[in-house]
């Protein structure tokens, strides 16, 4: 089976403490984000390795944002939870989501000038949180908030950029209801998601319209989506398998298989949880400060070989 190399695709400034960031993304603009708080600490976790912490709360934060190599700062003022999540939104403002140290009001939006708009109740174990470029936020959710949180219970939500709920999904009849989205991906408009138990591709347009396929990929931990093609990644006990898929009006047929691998040929075994873009997959491997990125069906076709990796995470 050929293997497919991922591409660098943004690396943090040494400059920058990675200990101290708490969370990080690629935005609907292909940029990079991260989230570092520098007046954090490192404190133990029952998920793996210790994660930061900010000593108090409300606290400031310094968002890097990296585009095509150009990097900017923007800082945070006034946050008052301790962030998992975020995304840009349009109009240079920000989406960010974690835990709440003060109720149930668990996401913020943020103005041009960094500091805080509106707070708001986003529900609880959101597993992804995607924006748009046309005023979209899209929440995903896993078992441990679908059925213990009235707004997670629907498994996927929409809202405006201004943290109104617009929409919940309801499976059609005779179709189970999202326990856990597995895989998802958002781009202008649209929205995939890959969920437990059945693993169905559910397609959610904006308008509200929705189309369930059926996928012989079992438990897939990305996809990216160009047309009618689509590629999901991982699924069973094969991380690195990526499956590139023909999509008909029912079901999603595979068509070829490859191999992930980091640029310089490293099999990709472990990687944080992926940013599907529509046609682009974004992933990270055991360092925060690198993102990698899968390009579409025609990018993605060539095989690796000896290229430049001046960029990628040591």
């Amino acid at each position: 089976m050929k293997k497919v190399a991922l591409r660098p695709h943004a690396l943090l400034p040494r400059q920058y403490d990675h200990q101290k960031l708490l969370a990080t993304t690629v935005d609907a603009w292909g940029r990079a984000l991260w989230l570092i708080c520098p007046d954090a600490e490192l404190q133990p976790s029952p998920y793996g390795r210790p994660r930061p912490q900010p000593r108090r709360c409300p606290y400031d934060a310094l968002l890097v944002i990296d585009t095509g190599g150009a990097v900017r700062e923007q800082s945070l003022r006034g946050l008052s939870l301790r962030v998992t999540h975020l995304d840009a939104l349009p109009n240079g403002r920000l989406v960010v989501q974690g835990h709440s140290v003060a109720g149930e009001r668990n996401a913020q939006i943020y103005g041009t000038d960094g500091r805080p708009r509106r707070s708001f109740a986003m529900g609880s174990a959101v597993q992804y949180l995607m924006a748009d470029r046309r005023h979209h936020v899209w929440s995903a959710y896993s078992d441990e908030g679908v059925y213990s949180n009235p707004i997670s219970a629907a498994g996927l939500v929409r809202w405006d950029s201004g943290g109104n709920r617009q929409w919940g999904y309801m499976p059609p009849k005779g179709v189970q209801h999202i326990d856990t989205v597995y895989a998802f991906n958002v781009c202008d408009g649209v929205a995939w998601a890959n969920y437990y138990p059945t693993f169905p591709l559910l397609e959610v347009r904006a308008n509200g319209e929705t189309r369930l396929r059926r996928t012989p990929v079992v438990a897939p931990r990305g996809m990216a989506v160009h047309g009618e093609q689509i590629t999901m990644l991982g699924g069973g006990r094969e991380p690195d398998r990526l499956h590139h898929c023909r999509m008909t009006e029912d079901e999603a047929l595979v068509v070829e298989e490859a191999r992930l691998a980091l640029p310089n040929g490293t099999p990709l075994k472990r990687y944080a949880r992926p940013v599907g873009r529509g046609r682009h997959l974004y992933l990270r491997g055991a360092s925060p400060r690198q993102w990698y990125v899968l390009a579409d069906q025609a990018a993605s076709s060539a095989t690796v070989g000896p290229r430049p990796t001046a960029r990628t995470q040591p």
